[in-house]
């Protein structure tokens, strides 16, 4: 039995897989094994299990691009999640983190800004992929403080930190649980994170909101999904799991750490969710001008 991630390993959606993956293992007693098919957002690992029969056996770790956004700003995704998935539950979300190279010698969100302004070419940045949240909220945040960006699309957000680490690009625009490591590290510094409040455990970094960008709220959720006409018995099943292998006090504590937050969302109750988050975003990505990039 698999789940398949559809991102790179190492990041959010591998650790929330993994978890996932561990729990279902022990509680069915069959082997779940994690399967990594990055690349083009995420939708090439999606494709290949809506071609799967719905049994049980093949699952996917989608999220918030992918059942949102995606669907929005790219027309010839080759996918429809409404026709083509069945919608399991959500596993947990993480804020958007904006961080620099402590090396560049910015200290604040003001020091980086002056510096964007004065530059004579787009800043360049990374996100998780074309059409991600950290790829929208760093497009709207350059349109609100008046610099020009330019996006790196990478497979995933290891291989976009560490090219910011080496000095290959200005900021990176990603989760904090796939940049605690480089944060708690000290090889990258986050100068705002995409929060209501600011993070326990970051208490250092500032929120967009109290920094002036009060509608850069938001939260990159991941979930699990299986392909359409998945039976509701199994459905069921999971979503039960899934809720309580994100209520385990060590799960509890690995999400915390990471800025992580669990919704105990029934199958029906994260379907509305999603419907929820596409009208939300919607006008956005359309304002960010990223409809067809």
């Amino acid at each position: 039995m698999r789940i398949v991630n559809t991102f790179a390993v190492g990041g959010a959606a591998d650790i929330l897989a993994r978890t996932v993956a561990d729990h279902l293992s022990t509680v069915f007693g069959q082997q779940f094994f994690v399967e990594t098919r990055a690349g083009a957002a995420g939708s090439i690992g999606v494709q290949t299990v809506i071609a799967s029969r719905p049994d049980g056996y093949n699952l996917v770790i989608t999220n918030l691009s992918l059942l949102a956004l995606l669907p929005v700003s790219n027309p010839k995704l080759g996918f429809d999640p409404k026709r083509d998935l069945t919608n399991i539950a959500y596993i947990a979300g993480t804020p958007i983190v904006l961080s620099v190279n402590p090396a560049r010698g910015f200290k604040t969100l003001g020091d980086f800004l002056a510096y964007g302004k004065k530059s004579p070419k787009p800043l360049t940045f990374s996100s998780s992929g074309v059409g991600s949240n950290g790829h929208l909220l760093a497009e709207s945040f350059a349109q609100k403080a008046g610099i020009q960006v330019e996006h790196v699309p990478y497979k995933g957000a290891s291989q976009g930190l560490t090219d910011l680490v080496g000095g290959h690009i200005d900021f990176s625009s990603q989760t904090v649980a796939s940049t605690a490591g480089q944060l708690n590290g000290g090889g990258l510094a986050g100068l705002a994170v995409s929060t209501s409040e600011r993070l326990p455990d970051y208490p250092a970094i500032p929120t967009f909101k109290e920094l002036g960008y009060a509608d850069l709220v938001s939260t990159t959720w991941f979930s699990l999904s299986g392909p359409a006409g998945l039976p509701k018995d199994i459905v069921d099943k999971v979503n039960r799991e899934v809720v309580r292998a994100m209520q385990k006090s060590e799960v509890q504590e690995r999400l915390r750490r990471d800025g992580m937050i669990a919704l105990p969302l029934s199958a029906a109750e994260f379907s509305a969710f999603i419907e929820e988050e596409t009208a939300r975003y919607k006008p956005e990505i359309e304002r960010a001008g990223l409809v067809g990039k």
